[in-house]
């Protein structure tokens, strides 16, 4: 048989999934983005010999025709057991005009909400740091995107 799970519910843990041992993921569906969409994903790696990640940041920002962020996704990489959403991030600039203050906000919710772990990677309070700076860089870079079309 078959079956559809939200992306959310795919993971479970670090390396771990929630297929079962007989399931194997045939499809993935992506619906198109709205119109006035940027995106952008960023990931920042120690070593360029060593291909993991210490902190990666995905965001999708979608505006509405006033300019006002329409939606907002905000969602962390390898500063937890899972990727996931940051939802205090994106409530806090959903609805809202886009600024430098707002997008600061942002980037101190979505790292607060990260959990490193101290590794090879670099220690947790470094790459608490590196969520912040990320993501305000990665809002500015959705928000032109998301302006330009």
């Amino acid at each position: 048989g078959e079956r559809d799970i939200a992306i959310d519910e795919l993971f479970a843990g670090p390396g771990e999934n929630t297929l079962a041992n007989d399931e194997v993921l045939v499809a993935m569906k992506v619906p198109a983005p709205p119109a006035r969409t940027g995106s952008v994903y960023q990931r920042h790696t120690p070593r360029k010999i060593m291909d993991i990640a210490a902190v990666g940041v995905a965001i999708r920002l979608s505006l509405a025709e006033d300019g006002t962020i329409a939606e907002a996704r905000v969602c962390l990489g390898a500063v937890g057991p899972t990727i996931f959403r940051v939802p205090d991030a994106e409530g806090a600039i959903t609805g809202q005009a886009p600024t430098d203050e707002l997008f600061d906000r942002a980037a101190e919710l979505a790292r607060a909400a990260a959990k490193p772990i101290s590794d090879v990677r670099g220690s947790a309070d470094f790459r608490r740091h590196l969520v912040g700076v990320m993501t305000k860089r990665c809002l500015d870079i959705a928000l032109s995107r998301a302006r330009a079309g």
